[in-house]
């Protein structure tokens, strides 16, 4: 997805939360911004084009009705990040419940830098 063709602005956040793949449990990376229709990850190694996922968000304790969301959606694209030593990733998540959603809106109220 383009830039010419989002539909929600992106939202970067204050500090990197944690993603894990659910199926091998390992951290696939860091969520660099967020809205309710995905989220741009940052990882060492690129991720898989097209590659169906489904990703736990840790959230930090205490702060939210959920400890964890889960993401179900698939990779958009990766590429190289600015810095050389690390690959970003979109990553759309074409459908959440609304539990997760309130969560997530709150998430980006409270931790996305004010633009």
């Amino acid at each position: 997805m383009g830039v010419e063709s989002r539909i929600m602005k992106r939202r970067q956040l204050v500090y990197y939360l944690k993603l894990y793949d659910i199926e091998t449990g390992e951290q696939v990376g860091n969520l660099v911004d967020i809205t309710t229709r995905g989220c741009k990850i940052i990882s060492k190694d690129p991720l898989p084009e097209e590659k169906s996922m489904a990703l736990r968000l840790d959230l930090p304790e205490g702060l939210y009705s959920l400890k964890t969301i889960t993401l179900k959606g698939k990779t958009l694209w990766s590429r190289p990040d600015v810095n050389p030593d690390f690959y970003v990733t979109g990553f759309e998540v074409p459908r959440l419940g609304a539990e997760e959603r309130r969560v997530v809106r709150q998430l980006i109220e409270q931790t996305a830098f004010n633009d």
